[in-house]
């Protein structure tokens, strides 16, 4: 927390991009502050694919994991694609709450 602020890490497929956008939004506007991605690589923002890109901006996130009290998975119709869920282990190893926007079929 900062403050009386929850701090959250919103994680899921970048393919997502509206979802990431509501998502960010609605915790803003129920008082938390809200850390996102940089870049939606699979929603046209083509810069993560230049080498070495994706492997910074995965740990960099990690690092806003780091930040946060709990993450925010965007799993539209229960998607989670191998780095989300590792940013789930990291979380879950990290003692950091994990929230979903689709309840997770085996999680």
């Amino acid at each position: 927390m900062i403050g009386k602020y929850k701090v959250i890490t919103l994680c899921g497929s970048t393919r997502f991009k509206e979802q990431f956008l509501e998502a960010q939004k609605r915790l803003t506007l129920e008082g938390n502050i809200v850390i996102s991605v940089g870049l939606f690589g699979h929603s046209g923002d083509n810069e993560v694919w230049t080498e070495g890109t994706k492997e910074m901006l995965d740990d960099m996130h990690k690092r806003k994991i780091d930040m946060s009290d709990e993450i925010f998975v965007i799993n539209v119709g229960g998607y989670i694609g191998s780095s989300t869920r590792s940013e789930i282990e990291y979380a879950k190893a990290n003692g950091k709450a994990v929230k979903y926007l689709s309840t997770p079929d085996n999680d």
